[in-house]
């Protein structure tokens, strides 16, 4: 161990300009990677991005959809529809049958 620590010591000695280089270029390259601006959170930011992209996507088609059914709403047998098939009511006589996924 120690002549491990010698010989890095006499690489030091012997090339201190090029130690150096290399010692900041690897400070460098570890705030490139990992700090609060770096590769590492922009790529997390934009996985997170994309996933919420998907969700107002979502969320929008939901709305469509809603407003769709509250356009639908002002005709009598939309609300019949509605009522059959949101609160499972039936016609006298009729058979229900309730299927689930």
């Amino acid at each position: 161990m120690k002549k491990l620590f010698q010989r890095i010591w006499l690489y030091i000695r012997s090339n201190p300009k090029n130690f150096f280089l290399r010692v900041g270029f690897l400070f460098f390259l570890i705030w490139f990677l990992f700090d609060d601006y770096g590769l590492v959170k922009r790529f997390r930011m934009e996985a997170e991005h994309r996933m919420l992209l998907e969700q107002v996507r979502v969320e929008q088609q939901k709305v469509v959809d809603n407003e769709l059914r509250i356009h639908d709403a002002h005709q009598p047998d939309s609300i019949e529809k509605a009522a059959r098939e949101r609160y499972n009511f039936r016609k006298p006589g009729e058979t229900l049958f309730i299927i689930r996924k």
